[in-house]
């Protein structure tokens, strides 16, 4: 039997039915969605091999739900720019750059939501105080932009600004043209990310 505060172990078979083994029962993806909401801790595994199959399965949720009418919430742009980081130099980096902005946002949703609630009826400086969340979230976002950036410089095989030759050295051809476009592809990115995250404080 699993421990009191281990994670439940839902198998998958082979029918893609899905078995939770702490209440012995089929549940569907729509029961994994609601233990996800509630903060029940789950694995998947597959019946037959045993293997670990919860992150398929947890896409499988959100591409569910995006599918449904008015749930929709990953915007196109944010997709095309996700797609175009898979086998990319900077792929390793971008899972942990997507938690911590995540994270962030977790830790502030609540209070958040409290203060909407209180704010109904109230005047307008009381409204005012509900930016104070939002503005919370958008600097640990900026903060996490500042860590993408920096781990850009670590992952990128592309020589810094001051390691260039100078106007009257000669290059090597070890350092192609290519690379300071591709470099220049990159910072071009980055500052189109900042300028979203820009737009987001403005609005």
């Amino acid at each position: 039997m699993p421990a009191k505060d281990d994670p439940v172990v839902i198998k998958k078979y082979a029918n893609r039915r899905l078995y939770n083994t702490g209440t012995s029962t089929y549940v569907t993806l729509e029961d994994l969605a609601e233990m996800v909401k509630k903060g029940e801790e789950f694995t998947v595994q597959d019946a037959k091999t045993g293997n670990d199959i919860t992150h398929p399965v947890l896409t499988q949720i959100i591409f569910e739900l995006e599918n449904k009418d008015g749930q929709n919430m990953l915007p196109i742009p944010f997709l095309r720019q996700l797609i175009s980081f898979y086998g990319d130099q900077m792929q390793m980096v971008v899972p942990s750059f997507l938690e911590q902005s995540m994270v962030a946002f977790a830790k502030e949703q609540e209070r958040f939501r409290d203060q909407m609630k209180n704010a109904i009826g109230k005047s307008p400086m009381d409204m005012m105080k509900i930016t104070t969340p939002i503005k919370a979230i958008e600097e640990q976002t900026k903060r996490n932009v500042e860590l993408f950036q920096n781990a850009m410089r670590m992952f990128t095989p592309f020589p810094p600004p001051s390691a260039q030759t100078s106007d009257d050295e000669t290059a090597t051809p070890d350092a192609p043209a290519e690379r300071s476009d591709d470099l220049q592809e990159l910072k071009e990115q980055i500052a189109a990310m900042q300028r979203k995250l820009d737009k987001m404080g403005n609005d």
